[in-house]
């Protein structure tokens, strides 16, 4: 027995929901398994305040409910970093929706700060400031073999984009995780759990060609006294001192990446479904 479309939840709690909800929707909608895509909101966030518009929009207030009827959820990443996960205003319903996650024993997909926020709850992994932020497209490495990686090429491009990373040596010491791939700067690029269907993805591979210079744009606008010092995206521009003509020599990374992981999803529901028919 296998029901045809999967049901996917997203906690989207990107700066730019509307853009995100968009490369979400172009990258799982492309799959050869139909997808219907869910999108959340934090409630906690909003609390004593009218909800955005926008927000309401286009997404709904997170309900356990609806969480419970998901094939897989993915929690975006957010522009958190340099918060203390303790001081997140919705750090609480996090931790109730990753308990959650863990009961229901789907697959899950953690991007950046989603996957450094969910890795620190579960195994207790410290995040770190960098140095500098970690800003462009880069060269991975491979470590181990992973499903989600089959099919691309020796020094396949990714794009990062975060001010923080985790504690590696607490990762390696884990006896649950394992480092899959590293960035050629030796950066996290994919971490899986051994025994949970958990991912941790530290790239933003749901990033289309725009991304970057987007992202690059929003903290300039916010930070114009910072100009001299802001990190610009390495490895993105064919004309980088002119900062033109973005390059999205990563859509391989995206569309294989995703399938794969598309296709563990479908793999996992329709072995529960078939053991449930079975048990009828």
């Amino acid at each position: 027995m296998e029901a045809e479309t999967l049901n996917i939840g997203i906690l989207n709690i990107m700066h730019d929901k509307s853009d995100t909800q968009k490369r979400f929707a172009f990258v799982l909608k492309q799959q050869s398994t139909p997808v219907k895509v869910t999108y959340f909101y934090p409630t906690m966030h909003y609390q004593g305040r009218t909800v955005p518009e926008e927000i309401a929009h286009i997404s709904e207030p997170l309900d356990f409910l609806k969480v419970k009827k998901m094939d897989a959820f993915i929690v975006t990443g957010a522009p958190l970093e340099k918060v203390d996960f303790l001081d997140v205003t919705y750090w609480n319903e996090m931790q109730q929706l990753f308990q959650l996650l863990q009961k229901l024993d789907i697959p899950q997909l953690y991007i950046c700060w989603g996957a450094m926020a969910a890795a620190n709850f579960f195994y207790g992994i410290e995040k770190q400031m960098l140095a500098h932020k970690l800003f462009g497209i880069y060269k991975q490495k491979l470590f181990t073999e992973s499903k989600l990686l089959e099919g691309l090429p020796r020094g396949f491009t990714a794009p990062h984009a975060r001010y923080a990373e985790l504690n590696h040596k607490q990762i390696s010491e884990n006896k649950n995780l394992e480092i899959k791939a590293l960035s050629e700067t030796n950066h996290l690029f994919l971490v899986e759990a051994k025994s949970e269907p958990q991912v941790f993805l530290f790239a933003h591979l749901e990033y289309g060609s725009d991304a970057l210079a987007k992202e690059y744009q929003r903290e300039l606008k916010a930070y114009p006294d910072q100009a001299a010092i802001l990190a610009k995206p390495q490895n993105y521009y064919e004309d980088f001192a002119q900062m033109k003509n973005p390059i999205f020599s990563w859509a391989d990374t995206q569309t294989l990446f995703f399938k794969n992981w598309i296709l563990q999803v479908k793999k996992e529901r329709d072995s529960k479904l078939r053991k449930n028919s079975g048990m009828l």
